[in-house]
């Protein structure tokens, strides 16, 4: 089955056609990240403006580089939510016009299921079960994955997701948007013991996570070391790894207790955050495997919606009416493959 996969849930635009034997067909992506860089932030009526713009171009040349026509699709797979309503409208409609066109089943994906099964496009996919750590700029969750839809919460953010904390540090130190990967750029050259910070939560039990307060003992810091009103030089440096370093501790620490309370052996580290060196390397101390996605996938993409849709849709699954958006989702909702 030829499966395309359409994501518009926020500020990126994916597209990609999945064939159940063959495996990924092919991959197309167009970030916004340089339209919303002026504003600091993604702006949700210049996001949606953007999908439509970009949408039909980026099928064409998925479908091209499949080396397939439309015709040949089996079934249309889109973000259905978590994400911006707007945006999730624009990939809903695409997607379910293309479908009713060529007469094929279209279903709804979950985005943090796109996420949770992004590492089975990896050379060396995981097998069931094991625990998931999805690190995101809207997301921070362990979840016990046990199946395709079998997904047990054992714990999340209870205030800033990493990848939020990430983007409003890099900020306090002037980096440009989206801040995240500029800020690890930096901390590679700086000194991640100059500064301690206190890892939030790990003296208690449980595995939910915080990073409001790791997020303000980076303000105070930056207050400090502030001329002028900026952090320059080797102290921005610095300040970065040592919030980088931190960040990765924590986690550490909570993805082994995650583990000890499951039982399982198997670590997945998904979503925008998993693309971090610094994490991956710490995570690979734990006495677990460690599975990841290809950097391509780690942030938001069409490869993991047309993955995911393709196993529902293989399945028998596909949406009996016209599906509203739904912008909060909870991934308990879903059904079991």
């Amino acid at each position: 089955m030829n499966i395309l996969g359409i994501e518009t849930s926020c500020d990126e635009t994916g597209v990609a056609v999945y064939h159940t034997d063959q495996g990924l067909l092919s991959h197309q992506l167009y970030t916004q990240a340089a339209t919303h860089a002026e504003y600091g932030g993604v702006v949700p009526e210049l996001a949606s403006r953007d999908h439509v713009r970009k949408l039909p171009w980026l099928i064409k040349d998925a479908l091209k580089e499949a080396g397939i026509e439309a015709g040949d699709l089996d079934g249309v797979a889109y973000t259905r939510g978590p994400g911006l309503v707007g945006a999730l409208l624009v990939g809903i409609s695409t997607a379910r016009g293309l479908a009713a066109g060529l007469g094929i089943p279209a279903l709804g994906v979950h985005h943090l299921e796109g996420h949770l099964l992004a590492p089975m496009l990896a050379d060396n996919a995981p097998e069931f079960p094991f625990v998931a750590l999805l690190v995101s700029g809207g997301h921070s969750q362990f979840i016990e994955v046990l199946g395709v839809g079998r997904y047990r919460l054992l714990g999340g953010t209870i205030d800033d997701a990493t990848g939020e904390a990430f983007d409003k540090v890099a900020k306090l130190l002037d980096l440009p948007y989206p801040g995240g990967p500029h800020l690890a750029k930096l901390a590679q050259q700086g000194d991640p013991r100059r500064f301690k910070m206190t890892r939030p939560m790990v003296d208690r039990p449980g595995l939910d996570l915080s990073f409001s307060g790791l997020k303000t003992q980076a303000l105070v810091q930056a207050k400090k070391l502030a001329v002028q009103g900026h952090v320059r030089g080797q102290d921005a440096a610095d300040l970065a790894a040592a919030f980088e370093y931190t960040v990765a501790e924590t986690l550490f620490v909570k993805c082994r207790r995650a583990l000890e309370e499951t039982g399982l052996k198997r670590l997945v580290l998904a979503g925008g955050v998993a693309a971090n060196l610094r994490l991956r390397e710490r995570l690979s101390q734990l006495d677990a495997e460690l599975f990841y996605p290809p950097l391509a996938y780690c942030t938001d993409n069409g490869a993991m919606i047309a993955y995911a849709g393709a196993q529902r849709i293989q399945a028998g699954q596909s949406d009996a009416a016209y599906p509203e958006p739904r912008p909060r989702w909870p991934l308990e909702e879903l059904s079991h493959v």
